[in-house]
């Protein structure tokens, strides 16, 4: 598939930089879904079945154990590469959900202060968007599978 129109003729060099750089965002974006994975069970699932249960969430503590899910195994297929079209949908649905409640539920402000902004929700969603569109790139597990 070809991601970039090329009147000059240097296409490969525009599709290793395309390929170069949704690796960096496909990796970094999988570290920062594990870390919020891995940190909801470290800190206490409970908890954060509580905070949801706060929210007003249909079935919390399933919804926390849930989310914390998906969130560590996405980053790590991400990181990988491996099935990114699909994993990468319900975690922009995911972070649409994070953006909503800090926006309308908490009354976050965009970029933090004094409390938690909710733009990184924002940029998750649109690079967990991009992913979707673009793939994982040449550089994954998925690339080295579909060659």
């Amino acid at each position: 598939m070809d991601y970039l129109t090329d009147p000059f003729g240097a296409g490969q060099l525009n599709r290793d930089i395309l390929d170069w750089g949704v690796s960096v965002l496909r990796i970094v974006l999988g570290y920062i879904f594990l870390d919020s994975g891995l940190g909801k069970f470290r800190r206490g699932i409970s908890g954060t079945g509580n905070w949801f249960a706060g929210l007003g969430m249909p079935a919390p503590q399933v919804a926390a154990r849930l989310v914390a899910s998906l969130e560590l195994c996405g980053g790590l297929l991400l990181i990988a590469g491996l099935f990114t079209h699909w994993v990468a949908i319900p975690l922009a649905l995911n972070m649409m959900a994070a953006t909503y409640v800090q926006k309308f539920k908490l009354r976050a402000p965009f970029q933090g202060g004094d409390v938690q902004g909710y733009e990184l929700d924002v940029l998750m969603v649109a690079a967990s968007v991009t992913l979707v569109v673009a793939g994982a790139g040449t550089f994954s597990l998925d690339g080295l599978l579909n060659n």
